[in-house]
This record gives structure tokens, sequence and C-alpha cells, in this order.
């Protein structure tokens, strides 16, 4: 996956928020994501977020 800091990524599933799209602020062995609806900073291992992503936008 080509997922880089500051891609904007769209999940399956959604947030508590109803928001399904996150802005990446870190990349590792686990990504940092930021939720755009409310906010809220998320750290998910590689593997969840690689599995769940349905699409990936370059806002950065």
């Amino acid at each position: 996956m080509d997922i880089a800091v500051g891609s904007i990524v769209t999940l399956k599933k959604q947030h508590p928020c109803g928001s399904k799209e996150f802005k990446v602020r870190r990349v590792g062995a686990d990504f940092k994501l930021e939720c755009l609806g409310c906010g809220s900073v998320l750290l998910l291992p590689r593997s969840k977020v690689e599995k769940n992503v349905r699409g990936i936008r370059d806002d950065g």
C-alpha cells in the first residue's frame, strides 16, 4: 500500500462520530490516524489499517 503522511484514507467501518475519513499523522508498524469528523486521534496496527482501507486520497 502506498499510504503516506498527510493522505486521507477512507475505511470500511465508521468512527462512532459517523465519519469514515481519517488523515494519516504517522506511518510505521502502527498508523496514527486523525478522524476528520471529530478530530480524535487513533493508533491502529498496520495490518488492521491495510485490511480496512477502501480508498486513499493524497492531500499532503
